[in-house]
């Protein structure tokens, strides 16, 4: 059965707040990305296992380490696509950071219990096939070390980087044929990247390897992203939640919201958000 989840700063910053309003929306499933204002991969141990623990005494699961791995500028590339914005989260890692912040994404993802670190594609340029076979270089090396440590590595397609559709996606997993690399699907990431998600990027995923699924919604004004209340916007979520379900998927759809929310109150966005995908999930799965 698909379960609802959510990455917790989309509520809130703080997991006090955060996790209680997830567990009103029976969410089963947090993701971690910002925490009191500080990206997953800047946390102490001690602060990852605290929230770790209040993670756990809501009675939900850490399911992914939301990383910015990849997410950064790749060297003599060519030039970034300005078009879309870069959001980074409170993460100001560059590529030679990258890798220790493999090894620490690893050891949090250990100390959480998480089996799926999401990772980029290298922020846009404006010649992404030009960069391809880099990328399924450095995407082949993190399958390679993640699954020695018996963790999946997660590429989700991002308007802002060069993997941006079900398109791009399918074809860098014909390229890694290693099935640690495993897809993060976000049609509305596609969708603002000039896809139509669904049916067609999402048809051409190979849908043993969707690990995992982010929700949002979204119209285009001038090609750029208005973020609203989802179900109300431009994507299908419906037939999305139906398409997973006949495809015998079994994983989390987890909302990041990305609406400010009624009036700029990104909390109530998020529960009202929340509460539509719960339905939506309750609805199709009868």
């Amino acid at each position: 059965m698909i379960q609802p989840a959510a990455i917790t700063d989309e509520f809130s910053h703080n997991l006090d707040i955060a996790l209680p309003a997830m567990a009103e929306c029976g969410m089963t499933g947090a993701e971690l990305r910002v925490l009191n204002g500080k990206n997953i991969m800047d946390l102490s141990d001690a602060e990852i296992d605290e929230a770790t623990a209040k993670v756990h005494a809501h009675g939900m699961k850490v399911i992914s380490i939301a990383s910015p791995l990849l997410k950064c500028v790749l060297p003599n590339a060519p030039e970034i696509d300005t078009r879309f914005q870069q959001d980074v989260f409170a993460a100001k890692h560059t590529v030679e950071d990258q890798p220790s912040l493999t090894e620490r994404a690893f050891e949090i993802a250990e100390r959480t219990g998480a089996k799926i670190i999401r990772v980029f594609s290298y922020w846009r340029t404006l010649n992404p096939d030009a960069c391809f076979d880099r990328i399924a270089t450095a995407l082949s090396d993190l399958a390679a070390k993640a699954e020695a440590r018996g963790l999946i590595i997660g590429i989700e397609n991002e308007h802002a980087c060069n993997i941006s559709t079900g398109a791009d996606t399918a074809k860098l997993l014909a390229a890694v044929p290693n099935a640690t690399l495993q897809v993060v699907w976000d049609p509305a990431n596609a969708y603002v990247a000039g896809e139509s998600p669904i049916p067609e990027g999402y048809a051409a995923l190979p849908k043993n390897r969707i690990i995992h699924v982010h929700a949002k919604d979204c119209r285009l004004e001038d090609h750029k992203p208005i973020w609203g209340l989802l179900g109300d916007m431009d994507l299908d979520w419906p037939q999305q939640i139906r398409a997973l379900q006949a495809d015998g998927y079994q994983g989390y759809v987890s909302l990041e919201t990305h609406w400010p929310g009624p009036g700029g109150d990104k909390l109530a966005g998020s529960k009202l958000c929340g509460r539509n995908l719960a339905r939506l999930l309750s609805q199709i799965s009868r």
